[in-house]
């Protein structure tokens, strides 16, 4: 498996290089296909869930976005109260999510293009990452929750691909293109075997699994650090 900066830095590639039209569409209301509306519905659900494993009333609270995308979650945490961190790898879609956000929640949100670990980002009071570390391996990701436990007061909410027959099919399918041809590929995980590496790498706090999320092409599965 590349190491975590070589992946860093594909994804990094791949969403200003390729992605970034893609994203902005699928984050709006403009119509899509019948493909990418399951992938939009998918994503909402899912949105909604991470959200609800946080308090309603943010007021005070720092919370990092991390991989915020076009900026979606960020106005739903800014617009309960929260201080908010929104960091992504792809300057262009944290233009996007600036363009995105109302002028009322400005006060309340410091963009970031980049290093969505970078220790640099502070200490936290929640952190939500969703389809930010689906790229990762169990290794890698249990290092950077180790890390972001430390600088953590509440909860770690995130999500990866989960191992199932049908994930597992393409992600042997998408090994097979020619590697200059590839989007990054997403890396399924099982929870024993994050657990695992977490408990590994110095997380202290429960792992769990939270609940999954099915519709259509878009698969996700939420977990949570939380003591």
């Amino acid at each position: 498996m590349p190491a975590y900066d070589q992946t860093r830095a594909r994804v990094e590639d791949y969403f200003d290089r390729t992605a970034t039209k893609t994203w902005e569409r699928l984050t709006s209301d403009a119509p899509v296909s019948r493909v990418r509306e399951t992938v939009r519905a998918g994503r909402d659900r899912m949105r909604k869930l991470m959200l609800s494993r946080l308090p309603e009333d943010l007021r005070g609270a720092r919370v990092l976005d991390a991989g915020c995308g076009a900026g979606p979650a960020t106005i739903e945490l800014a617009e309960r109260g929260a201080q908010v961190v929104a960091v992504d790898i792809s300057p262009q879609l944290i233009d996007i999510a600036r363009t995105r956000l109302p002028k009322s929640l400005e006060r309340q949100v410091v963009f970031h293009a980049g290093d969505m670990f970078d220790p640099e980002l502070g200490q936290f009071d929640a952190i939500i990452a969703m389809d930010s570390l689906i790229y990762y391996t169990a290794d890698d990701i249990g290092v950077h929750l180790a890390a972001l436990e430390k600088r953590t007061s509440g909860p770690i909410v995130f999500t990866v691909a989960p191992r199932t027959p049908a994930l597992m099919v393409m992600w042997y399918a998408g090994k097979a293109f020619p590697r200059s041809d590839r989007s990054p590929v997403m890396i399924p995980h099982a929870h024993p075997t994050l657990a695992k590496a977490a408990k590994a790498a110095g997380v202290r706090a429960t792992l769990r699994p939270v609940d999954r999320v099915t519709s259509g092409f878009y698969i996700s599965e939420a977990m949570e650090v939380r003591g």
